[in-house]
Parts: structure tokens; sequence; C-alpha cells
């Protein structure tokens, strides 16, 4: 399965929140990232029609979870970026051809597309599997507990200025 990098920098965006206290502007997630401010927006204007995250507009506006991390897993960031759509689709290859199968002789997927789609919902399930909280508690454990916390505290500083 290829997904967009689109999906890290969502996941990724996801993950800082959690340790946000107040919305976070667009702009300081792509700061903190160190990813185009307009390639992030498309993420975050992403994750907003799908309802995991919102705008709070105003002076101290940004975007924050819209439900606990716990409640929100990799597949729903996924299908948020990238859609619902099958990784696989038959185009029923074994209909075309000098050999070609007759339709009604088709009375079942191929086993092509049976393996496919049993290897898409393996996929899908541990997507569905794992939380944005599990993700935050993984980055805890693999980065130590004052990894968010200083996440946090970067958000919640003044921006940072431009080098010349």
């Amino acid at each position: 399965m290829k997904l967009s990098g689109g999906v890290e920098w969502a996941l990724h965006c996801c993950v800082v929140l959690t340790a946000a206290t107040d919305p976070v502007p667009a702009a300081r997630l792509a700061e903190l990232h160190d990813v185009s401010g307009s390639y992030l927006a498309k993420q975050l204007q992403a994750l907003s029609r799908a309802g995991l995250v919102h705008s709070v507009q105003g002076k101290s506006g940004g975007y924050v979870l819209t439900r606990p991390a716990a409640e929100i897993t990799l597949l729903d960031v996924v299908q948020a970026v990238d859609g619902p759509r099958p990784a696989f689709v038959c185009t029923e290859i074994r209909q075309r051809g000098p050999l070609a199968t007759p339709p009604e002789q088709c009375v079942r997927a191929c086993p092509i597309t049976r393996a496919m789609a049993g290897a898409e919902a393996a996929w899908r399930a541990a997507l569905q599997a794992v939380t944005i909280a599990d993700l935050a508690r993984d980055v805890t454990e693999d980065s130590g507990p004052d990894a968010l916390p200083a996440v946090a505290a970067w958000l919640a500083g003044p921006p940072s200025l431009p080098t010349a």
C-alpha cells in the first residue's frame, strides 16, 4: 500500500496536538515540522473536513483535535488525507483477451481480487487498531517523558524569527 506524504505529516500533527493546551496555528505546526505552510494547510484542511481537527478562529486561533486522541485511529487519518478508496481495484482482466472467461461464469471474485481484498482488510484492521493516543504514548516511550511536554512548551512559546 502506498500512502501519500501528507499522511505522515497529518499523523505527526495529530500527535503534536495531543500535547498542546491551546489551539496551534498551522504556521506553527509547519515551522515545528520544517514543512511548507501551504502543504501542511492542505493536510489540516483534510483532517478538518473529516472532523478530526477543528479550526479555532481569532488571534489565539489554530487547530485542536475534535475528540480524545484515543478515539482517533490511524485509519481515520489515512482516509481523511488519502480517501477511502481501496488500494486495489479489479478490472476483470479474466474477461478479456482470446481466452476470456464469459461474465456469466464469473460468479465470484477472482483469486487475485480475493487475495488483494484480504490483504487490504488486514492492513485497514491494523491501522484501525492503533490510535493517536497510542502514537503519543510511543513517542514518550521512545523519546522520554519530556519529549511531548517540550513540544507543548515550544508550541506555546513565541514564533521563531526568520533568520537573515
